[in-house]
């Protein structure tokens, strides 16, 4: 039984997480089949470096960050508030250089930044902790923090875009395998300005696509042609590198597949089938 420990925050039983593991196992297994080396990245991420990716422009509802305590202005403030703290606030702060990350690929890209690649370039894998500010929240289906995987291409164009389709194709077997209905959803990118030429193009090629079951997206695949390439400095040969990734929400997927057998145990029968 998922039991709430505060306000977007959730606690995985033993047979949950099991699920959660046998899952983000199946994943891992698409990565490597596409020769996708796992790397962990840190739990945070520098302010500059989503400054860089105009992350605070384009998502200022999101952001979360992660700050010191000053401990004298602390030390004074417990002294005279009433106990247990239920918020902790500004004044006793201190300015930060660190913040949450709301998805896991950021970090591929800033690992990669000054790089020169080969001309087919690279595929890499990861499993983040992101966190997101959201307006409300919803069990497993919206959480604070959460658990991505993602499989991440950075290379030529085509190689991008073709990225996309074996992504789109494997998932679609993977559904198909467990009978779940699913269903590609174009999403928007807020990334690309509504009025920019990207934006334009967007329209005639998307650059975000959901993957949808029950109202619920549990993934998503995402191309950002040379975005992160230029701002990161990444070449693939002689050209700025194209990224897109295939990413899956796990906790997400831990609450449909679970609904559609009926409990935990069955999900993860049908799970331990597909190894």
């Amino acid at each position: 039984m998922t039991t709430t420990t505060d306000n977007g925050l959730r606690i995985l039983d033993g047979g949950q997480l099991r699920l959660l593991r046998s899952i983000d196992a199946a994943f891992l297994r698409l990565g490597q089949t596409w020769n996708a080396p796992e790397f962990r990245f840190p739990f945070l991420i520098r302010c500059q470096d989503l400054d860089t990716f105009d992350y605070f422009d384009n998502f200022p509802h999101l952001g979360l960050a992660a700050t010191r305590l000053d401990p004298r202005r602390l030390g004074a403030l417990l002294a005279d508030a009433p106990r247990p703290l239920d918020r902790i606030p500004a004044e006793v702060m201190e300015p930060t250089a660190l913040a949450l990350p709301s998805a896991a690929c950021y970090a591929v890209y800033l690992d990669l930044a000054g790089s020169g690649l080969s001309a087919d370039g690279v595929t890499r894998t990861t499993l983040g902790t992101c966190f997101r500010n959201e307006d409300h929240y919803d069990g497993l289906q919206r959480l604070h923090g959460f658990s991505m995987r993602e499989i991440v291409f950075i290379g030529p164009e085509d190689g991008a875009k073709q990225h996309l389709l074996r992504a789109k194709d494997a998932v679609a077997a993977l559904c198909a395998e467990l009978g779940l209905d699913v269903r590609l959803e174009v999403a928007t990118d807020p990334f690309f300005d509504k009025n920019s030429g990207k934006a334009k193009m967007q329209r005639l090629f998307p650059v975000k696509e959901e993957f949808v079951v029950n109202g619920l997206a549990i993934g998503s695949v995402n191309y950002h042609r040379n975005f992160f390439g230029e701002r990161c400095s990444i070449r693939a040969g002689d050209d700025t590198a194209h990224t897109s990734c295939l990413a899956f929400g796990l906790e997400r997927w831990v609450h449909t597949l679970t609904e559609h057998f009926g409990s935990t145990e069955a999900a993860l029968s049908a799970m331990e089938a597909l190894g």
